[in-house]
Order: C-alpha cells, then sequence, then structure tokens
C-alpha cells in the first residue's frame, strides 16, 4: 500500500491532477472482482461499511456515556450490546478471510478510510 500524501504543490493543476491521478489508480486501491472471488469482495465492502457505522456509533456512545446523559443500565446495555457487535465483526472477518487492514480502505490523497 502505497503511503504517498500531497501536501504541497506548486505546479500547475495538470500536474497536480497527474499526480493524484496516479495515487488513486495504484493496483491496491482497486476493487478486484471476479466471478471466483465477488463473494469476498462484496464481503470486504459490506463488512467495510459496517466497521465504519459501529466505530461511529462506539465514538457517540462514548460522548453520551461522558455526557452523562445516561443511566447505569442503558451504559451496561449499550457496552454488552457494542462487545456482542465487534465479536460479531471478528466472526465474519475470520469466516471470509479478512484482517482489519483488508477494511482500511485506501481513498487516495485523502488516506485511509480508518
Amino acid at each position: 500500500m502505497s503511503e504517498n500524501k500531497i501536501l504541497f504543490n506548486t505546479g500547475s493543476l495538470d500536474g497536480l491532477s497527474e499526480e493524484i491521478g496516479k495515487l488513486i489508480n495504484t493496483e491496491d486501491s482497486r476493487l478486484k472482482l471476479t466471478p471466483d472471488n465477488a463473494d469476498s469482495g462484496l464481503a470486504k465492502l459490506v463488512l467495510t461499511l459496517v466497521e465504519l457505522i459501529r466505530k461511529l456509533v462506539e465514538k457517540q456512545a462514548m460522548r453520551r456515556v461522558d455526557g452523562g446523559s445516561l443511566t447505569d443500565d442503558e451504559i451496561e446495555r449499550l457496552g454488552e450490546t457494542l462487545m456482542k457487535l465487534e465479536m460479531k465483526m471478528e466472526e465474519l472477518k475470520k469466516h471470509f478471510n479478512l484482517t482489519d487492514r483488508d477494511l482500511n480502505i485506501n481513498l487516495g490523497p485523502l488516506g485511509d478510510l480508518m
């Protein structure tokens, strides 16, 4: 995976566009779907979205816990729910032979998704 990022460019817009094109069009950044791997490719995409949403929900939950707007029972249920969701994600990643790194899609010049 390429770690190149454009931080500053004093050249023309054409030059900048060309550099962005080089970063985006790498082999690592493409979703490679074939009839043989379509199910795992789709699973990778879906699990990436679920993991992103899970992390966002977890952060929001922590804000609510820190803000004191939840009762002790709500905090306990929330923690149990998030733990079960994380365990299910681990199970699904194992089933589709995916790792956390596989789910962290590279967005080119924007960097990694997660």
